[in-house]
């Protein structure tokens, strides 16, 4: 057990269920709280982006976190900060907040991502730079200060450079987490010229005349994670994997590790979760049909007990399903199923998926909002969940899936395989296609249907699944040791 005196602050761009994008989000509802049962004392800060609604998850005002001057180069700006707790803990989160920042405009967003990414590279700075004065005004002081992916990825070169004399932060360690690595955080240098000291200028990785955020936080900090041990050796070994960043990562050695993701086994778990409407365990998985009848007449599908319903579920961008789904989803239409298809990104793609479920009423159904309570019973649902990302560092819904009963169908791309056994006889808990192609998938969900109709055989690999242990225990111990080693 570490010393309870050891803090630490997680940097982030979206929590959930404050916001979600990607499941980052997911991530960071569970990982620090699987800290603090490791001892460590963990409080959070991302940003307050206008869409966050104060009311609804019981923001406050702190007096004396208001008008916080944030230093910048030519000029200051000022922030606020708002406060609550993550829900079902006592971990404080701080929500930076500067109107000019951040009332419009969305997330963060960058020049690889496209989209409207006009202001954000002002607004990372400004909320990277409000990261640590925020701290020195609470005067909470860290020992470690974890970030994670891009959004935060300018704070570990902060800290070693215009903070790195601060009486604060002379003995803060700093912590960079790849979720994503084709998402980099790429801006024109210009931005950072403007806005930042030439020290802090200097110390940015740039490619051409563009700064890639990512790389910067991996070459400062002092510790460097992914989220498996299987995408830790794929993303050193390999240029394409890493989307460039091989070398860099090699260059960390043994201040590199992968470290597989887990999930909170109370706030996902059928026989307790308040966000479903039938709870339900191993000792009773007959009921889980229940709850996909709930979720069939939600979504004005025609109840069948015995056709399967698959889901899936998807970022739609180029490396997380948009393309896959779409050249699919004829065949997939072709099959004896019910569809419902939660997934958010590329309107061409989502528009495409609304008309094909328009033509289809009876058979397909689609939700491209998030919220919380039909993403825990989407999952409790269906019978099957299909995840077509080419890329997952790990992932965290097909373990969601497993511990409802509900049988994941994946690519075997990155980290998903180091949760995923595949089925093979009487062994396994899902099924993996190993070619990115429409082909590969149908296939996999073939031989996925096929099992579903022999219910004994189905039942066992339910069970298989409901019984994996995918709780955050091992790996909060790793990295107990690993915040332990880079402290001394």
């Amino acid at each position: 057990m570490a010393r309870r005196n050891f803090k630490v602050l997680y940097v982030s761009g979206e929590v959930s269920p404050f916001i979600r994008v990607s499941s980052l989000a997911d991530y960071m509802a569970s990982f620090p709280q699987a800290l603090e049962e490791e001892g460590f004392e963990a409080r959070i800060m991302m940003p307050k982006y206008g869409i966050i609604n104060d009311r609804k998850f019981r923001l406050h005002d702190v007096l004396r976190l208001s008008d916080i001057e944030v230093p910048l180069k030519e000029k200051s700006d000022m922030l606020h900060v708002k406060v609550t707790a993550l829900p079902s803990s006592k971990i404080q989160t701080y929500f930076l907040y500067n109107e000019k920042y951040f009332k419009r405009n969305g997330l963060f967003s960058d020049i690889q991502l496209g989209g409207d990414h006009k202001g954000s590279a002002e607004k990372l700075i400004f909320f990277s730079v409000g990261v640590l004065e925020t701290l020195v005004r609470l005067g909470w002081q860290p020992d470690i200060i974890h970030c994670h992916d891009w959004h935060a990825g300018l704070v570990p070169l902060l800290a070693k450079t215009r903070y790195a004399h601060h009486d604060f932060f002379k003995k803060v360690k700093v912590v960079q987490t790849i979720h994503n690595i084709y998402r980099q955080g790429m801006f024109q240098t210009k931005v950072f010229q403007k806005y930042l000291p030439d020290d802090v200028v200097e110390g940015l990785v740039t490619q051409g005349d563009e700064v890639n955020l990512l790389a910067t936080g991996i070459r400062h900090a002092d510790l460097v994670t992914t989220t498996s041990k299987t995408y830790a050796r794929q993303i050193a070994g390999d240029s394409q994997a890493s989307f460039g960043l091989d070398a860099l990562l090699r260059e960390r050695g043994d201040r590199f590790h992968g470290i597989r993701n887990g999930i909170d086994t109370r706030h996902w778990n059928p026989t307790v979760d308040k966000l479903i409407k039938k709870r339900y365990g191993a000792e009773q998985p007959e009921i889980k049909v229940e709850d996909k009848k709930v979720l069939m007449d939600e979504l004005d599908l025609p109840f069948d007990e015995e056709k399967p319903l698959v889901g899936v579920m998807a970022n739609l961008d180029a490396f997380q399903g948009a393309e896959l789904l779409s050249g699919s989803l004829g065949k997939l239409l072709e099959l004896d199923i019910n569809l419902v298809v939660f997934a958010s990104g590329d309107k061409a793609v989502e528009q495409a998926l609304l008309d094909a479920a328009s033509e289809n009423p009876e058979k397909m159904a689609v939700r491209t909002e998030f919220t919380d309570g039909f993403f825990h019973q989407m999952i409790a649902g269906v019978d099957i969940l299909v995840l077509p990302s080419r890329i997952e560092a790990c992932g965290m819904a097909q373990m969601f899936a497993m511990a409802y009963g509900t049988v994941p169908v994946a690519y075997a791309g990155g980290g998903i395989v180091d949760t995923i056994e595949e089925v093979d006889g009487e062994n396994g808990t899902g099924f993996l296609f190993h070619e990115y192609t429409p082909d590969a998938l149908l296939a996999k969900l073939t031989e996925a249907l096929v099992l579903h109709a022999d219910h004994e055989r189905w039942s066992r690999l339910l069970l298989e699944g409901m019984g994996r242990d995918f709780s955050w225990k091992a790996s909060a111990e790793e990295y107990g040791e690993l915040y332990r080693e880079i402290l001394g």
